[in-house]
């Protein structure tokens, strides 16, 4: 009888590690579980604007479309673990009990937030998943002015998207430049003078302090310098946060701000549990890139 590997996740670095492991010897060995929260398989997030450009996913799915259909692996659309039995050994879903020997996560990260009263209100958004493009989308339909709070490369990413939709893109950022964490002041100035070039309004040292109705557009902006911005939507892309809720529910060991701590081999504090991307932490520190993603799946891939 075949041993069990599920992998939670079916993200950029789930799918490479699934592509690595049904490459490799072990795999006549195991069925491969790959369980994913949406209902399509692993698209291309890095790229997302291009959704509104070319109106269709197809362009950005990854792999080949037979490849989810090879003996020893299986593919749970549209069925998310909500549980993990570690003494069993074995995870649950909405629809049933699956077994495992070897457990992989690949659970990614979700987006941040900021704690801004206003933020539940109707036309804000998060830029995550190609469900929240089609929402974006949807709420750009008769809006002048979209705005994007976090001017980190996810959110750059998202203020092209808005001007792709026809929108007058703004980008609001906290620090006194863009990409403030990856750029000092003069590469900042650099990249702030080809975003305005581009047609994006730029909007920097600004602390949002709530978000109300607007009066000639949906929503306001209100500064904590006094000021305000209106607009018809708002996209929040100020950072990501390791998926790790279950691993925590689980009583994996975690990193000091959270995401599950590995090894370099990527095991996790049980044995039989891996964990690879951004819901992984190694000496504390996240990488929220896919390059080092792919690495990690490629070591977890040669457990």
């Amino acid at each position: 009888m075949k041993k069990q590997l599920v992998v939670i996740g079916n993200g950029m670095v789930g799918h490479h590690f699934a592509e690595q492991w049904m490459a490799s010897e072990m795999a006549a060995d195991y069925e491969l579980h790959v369980f994913a929260e949406e209902n399509q398989r692993a698209y291309d997030r890095v790229h997302l604007s291009e959704y509104f450009e070319k109106q269709s996913s197809a362009h950005l799915q990854l792999g080949d479309d037979g490849f989810y259909t090879l003996p020893g692996i299986h593919l749970h659309l549209n069925e998310a673990v909500i549980a993990l039995d570690r003494e069993a050994k074995s995870v649950t879903t909405a629809q049933r009990q699956y077994s495992y020997d070897t457990l992989v996560f690949a659970t990614g990260s979700y987006p941040f937030v900021p704690p801004i009263d206003g933020r539940e209100l109707d036309h804000c958004w998060v830029y995550r998943t190609l469900q929240d493009l089609d929402a974006i989308r949807a709420s750009a339909q008769g809006a002048t002015r979209g705005v994007v709070v976090g001017g980190g490369l996810l959110g750059l990413e998202a203020a092209n998207a808005l001007r792709m939709l026809g929108l007058e893109a703004h980008v609001v950022e906290f620090a006194p430049r863009l990409m403030p964490v990856q750029l000092d002041s003069d590469a900042g100035s650099l990249l702030r003078a080809k975003i305005e070039d581009l047609g994006v309004k730029v909007h920097t040292e600004k602390a949002t302090r709530k978000i109300i109705p607007g009066d000639e557009q949906r929503l306001r902006m209100c500064f904590a310098d006094e000021t305000y911005l209106e607009t018809d939507l708002i996209v929040f892309s100020a950072g990501i946060r390791p998926q790790d809720q279950l691993a925590r529910e689980a009583g994996l060991q975690l990193g000091e701000r959270g995401g599950i701590a590995v090894d370099q081999h990527c095991r996790t504090s049980d044995p039989s549990i891996y964990a690879i991307g951004e819901c992984a932490v190694w000496n504390n520190q996240q990488y929220g890139l896919v390059a080092p993603g792919y690495t990690m799946a490629r070591v977890a891939a040669a457990i």
